[in-house]
């Protein structure tokens, strides 16, 4: 299970492969520690494991209807267990070899504090600069503690809402992942295709942490290695601060943000000003579910 991000054709984070590198992305918004990251895998970690202990295995879950609470565990758990395995191996890119799944909860539980705590062990025990196989540019162990810190909090939140029973997130973790989500989850540009930048740019602000994120528009265009042709789609990239009026605000709680940028909750607490033409092409580059 590679869990990267959403590629094209169908964007689907687990249809990402290895000849695929992530976009030329500029992070602006200030980075947490490594050891807040850690810290968050952790909680994280033992909140979506203690609320989806107490879930009917068979409950749906509303973010992601094709799963059912058991597949949302076996999931993260999957997850885990990859990039666990990534650490062990690195440098180099693992087989990708799948596990077999256990047949029942118990077996599902047991999966997942075997993986859960080795990834934490193996994080803790790396230095975030070493060097680490990963979809992205930043071939480092610290872009993979970034990247699960984010993936336990959104599956964290996917397990309250198969229970009904949605906890806050952290503010300063999720307007962080506002920025990971535009800038790693959709901000992906296969090495085939190419991105040509408009002059429209989006801001994405956080009320409750004084933080933005700047996003570029443009267009993406390019063949891919099966000759599947794509022309003229929008896209768009996080960029630093351009220093212009954006076309576009939006803007929520980093909380809010963060849920809605994944499709995890809608836009009902989200507001918007600026050009409705620029916001509805913004929509057409993150409108795209992420499993």
């Amino acid at each position: 299970m590679l869990a990267g991000p959403p590629a094209r054709p169908d964007r689907g984070p687990d249809k990402w492969r290895a000849d695929v590198a992530a976009g030329p992305y500029v992070v602006r918004m200030p980075r947490l520690a490594d050891t807040t990251y850690l810290d968050h895998i952790r909680q994280e970690s033992l909140r979506f494991r203690t609320v989806l202990a107490d879930t009917d295995p068979a409950a749906r879950v509303p973010s992601c209807p094709d799963w059912s609470a058991d597949d949302l565990l076996w999931h993260l758990a999957g997850v885990q267990q990859w990039w666990t395995t990534v650490l062990r191996e690195r440098p180099r890119q693992p087989d990708g070899a799948a596990p077999q799944r256990p047949a029942d909860r118990a077996g599902l539980l047991a999966f997942f504090d075997q993986w859960s705590e080795a990834l934490v062990t193996e994080l803790a025990a790396a230095d975030p600069a070493e060097e680490a196989w990963n979809w992205s540019e930043d071939h480092t162990v610290g872009f993979i503690l970034r990247r699960q810190a984010h993936e336990a909090l959104i599956h964290r939140l996917d397990a309250e809402l198969a229970a009904g029973a949605v906890t806050p997130m952290d503010p300063l973790l999720a307007s962080d992942g506002v920025d990971e989500v535009l800038a790693v989850m959709y901000g992906g540009l296969p090495p085939w295709g190419r991105w040509e930048p408009l002059d429209h740019h989006v801001r994405v602000d956080c009320t409750d942490t004084d933080q933005s994120v700047w996003v570029r528009l443009g267009i993406f265009s390019g063949t891919a290695p099966d000759g599947t042709v794509y022309a003229d789609e929008d896209d768009a990239h996080v960029v630093p601060d351009p220093g212009t009026t954006p076309d576009v605000v939006v803007n929520g709680t980093a909380d809010d943000l963060d849920a809605w940028l994944w499709r995890r909750r809608d836009d009902s607490r989200i507001t918007r000003v600026g050009d409705e033409a620029v916001y509805e092409r913004f929509l057409a580059c993150v409108n795209h579910p992420i499993d």
